[in-house]
């Protein structure tokens, strides 16, 4: 199968499934997500996504009806459903189905969606475009939800003038991208913006830090303002489906290319990383 789906138990093509009218999701965007992606039908990195999946439910109250293991294991099946081994795997729960009402019942049990489909991950050798944007989202974005609209106008505005992510700033502070997380490279070190309420704490990036200890490269895990992010020796972009691709051009300024053998040096010892965890 391709473009399969899954919903409380039923799987089927996602043209052929049905949910039903009055899950919250509906009316609230009530619930929360996760993706990674998969080669050789190994999910890469799947105990991390499902801790962060887990740890938004629960600062939402959201009741998921499987334990963590399960949920592994029936993602598991799901991919070995599909024709390929090279997949986007995403899942989501909603809070459960109850006629509309903002407040809910604490005891409702949450729906379960996986949605797959077959995608690789990026080459990172390739740089990208970006733009950046006021982040106008609220002040919950560790948790991984499903009200994404801010996020969404914020990524169709970057693909509407030919660029492939938008870095989102509160003031001067970057915080992250609309759909990834962003860290610099400035005189040999690297830089994140500290895990808070202000950015999704990225897996990505987690293994990005990680690998940079490794490779001796220091790390520090700090705010930085939209004036360093245009002066950084080189800007990356990180999420599952990218890995870590650098920025060649911010606001139609070229931007980075003066450190990219440290760049390389990450590419590479994440990519290694995701081949090793995804072989045969």
């Amino acid at each position: 199968m391709k473009n399969l789906g899954y919903y409380n138990g039923d799987f089927a093509e996602l043209d052929d499934l049905k949910v039903p009218f009055n899950d919250r999701v509906h009316f609230f965007g009530d619930g929360v997500y996760d993706a990674t992606y998969s080669h050789n039908y190994k999910i890469y990195a799947l105990d991390d996504h499902i801790d962060r999946f887990y740890n938004s439910a629960g600062l939402l109250d959201i009741n998921i009806p499987k334990t963590k293991e399960e949920m592994k294991a029936l993602l598991y099946d799901m991919v070995k459903k599909v024709n390929t081994g090279d997949q986007f795997v995403y899942w989501q729960a909603t809070r459960g189905t109850q006629i509309r009402n903002h407040s809910f019942d604490p005891k409702i049990q949450a729906n379960i969606w996986i949605v797959l489909k077959p995608a690789k991950i990026k080459d990172c050798a390739t740089k990208i475009k970006v733009i950046t944007m006021e982040d106008t989202r609220f002040l919950h974005c560790n948790i991984k939800t499903l009200n994404l609209l801010p996020s969404v106008m914020a990524s169709q505005k970057a693909e509407s003038i030919g660029c492939q992510e938008t870095i989102l700033h509160r003031g001067d502070i970057v915080t992250e991208c609309a759909h990834s997380n962003v860290s610099i490279l400035k005189d040999g070190k690297f830089i994140t913006a500290p895990v808070d309420h202000l950015i999704l704490p990225g897996i990505t990036r987690m293994h990005m830090i990680k690998m940079c200890k490794k490779l001796l490269i220091p790390v520090d895990e700090r705010h930085f303002t939209l004036k360093e992010l245009f002066d950084a020796d080189e800007i990356i972009v990180s999420s599952a489906g990218q890995l870590a691709l650098g920025v060649s051009e911010i606001d139609g300024k070229p931007v980075g290319g003066k450190d990219g053998k440290s760049l390389k040096r990450i590419q590479d010892a994440l990519y290694e990383e995701f081949l090793s965890e995804t072989e045969k």
